[in-house]
């Protein structure tokens, strides 16, 4: 037997004015995103913005439905209209900004498991790595990479 670790990296900033320019323009679209939300059971409203290597931007929010399991999170939504739209485009980077009654989160909110396979898979469509930013009030988290958040991506197929 052979112990092995797993550890992941990231940046913590305290405010979006830390960002680069463009990481700033990406969560400021993120935040954007939010209003779009459609989050009647939640009230719990999430953007997401995904930047491409040109430096397009698309956005996509939480889309809630009576049937629960009918609803989407902001991210996959994002990220499937950014494919559907610009099928030839490199994905560049992610920001997702949460909160409730227009307010964000103190706390970056992280995706869901879900969320971060689809992401995982984009990356790896795109063939390099599709940097992540977590936006918060208090503080924001920019990872690299999808790995970072979900090691031992599923790719087996």
């Amino acid at each position: 037997m052979t112990s092995k670790e797993i550890k992941i990296a990231f940046l913590e900033y305290e405010n979006l004015d830390q960002l680069d320019p463009r990481d700033r323009q990406l969560a400021h679209a993120a935040i954007e995103a939010m209003s779009g939300a459609y989050a009647p059971y939640s009230g719990f409203s999430v953007g997401a913005a995904v930047m491409f290597t040109d430096g397009d931007i698309v956005k996509g929010s939480n889309q809630e439905n009576a049937a629960y399991p009918s609803g989407l999170c902001a991210e996959r939504t994002a990220l499937f209209y950014a494919s559907a739209s610009r099928p030839d485009k490199q994905m560049e980077a992610l920001a997702i900004a949460a909160g409730q009654n227009g307010n964000i989160c103190a706390s970056p909110a992280t995706p869901c498991g879900a969320c971060r396979q689809v992401m995982a898979q984009y990356q790896t469509k795109s063939g390099r790595p599709l940097r992540v930013i977590l936006i918060g009030a208090d503080k924001i988290w920019r990872f690299e990479k999808v790995d970072d958040l979900l090691p031992l991506i599923f790719d087996s197929i």
